[in-house]
């Protein structure tokens, strides 16, 4: 079952390298952590994040652990049964744009 919400942007600093796959049918899919800082709490909320397609490459080659990144997109609330039969939930952010801060000098 799958249940989204409106479009969201968060911005944060990525958690980890992005990691690049390909589904059965060759299609890439991209998946990286951001952890957003939020006035007033104390440990930033971390976001899982879901690019597709040709996005989903460009995130691998050009973003890396720790850089600054802003994401517009989808939150999905999904659930699934694991292989011991246990019901789990997942909530990620289905991206639509990808971004970085242009450096400055």
């Amino acid at each position: 079952m799958e249940n989204k919400t409106a479009s969201i942007l968060i911005h944060g600093r990525l958690g980890q390298n992005p990691d690049l796959r390909y589904t059965k049918k060759q299609e890439p899919v991209c998946i990286f952590s951001v952890a957003e800082n939020i006035t007033g709490e104390e440990t930033p909320r971390w976001h899982r994040v879901v690019v597709w397609g040709k996005q989903a490459e460009l995130c691998s080659v050009h973003l890396d652990k720790g850089m600054p990144v802003f994401v517009r997109g989808q939150k999905i609330t999904r659930s699934y049964t694991d292989k011991d039969g246990n019901q789990k939930g997942v909530e990620e952010l289905q991206a639509q744009y990808v971004g970085c801060p242009l450096a400055t000098q």
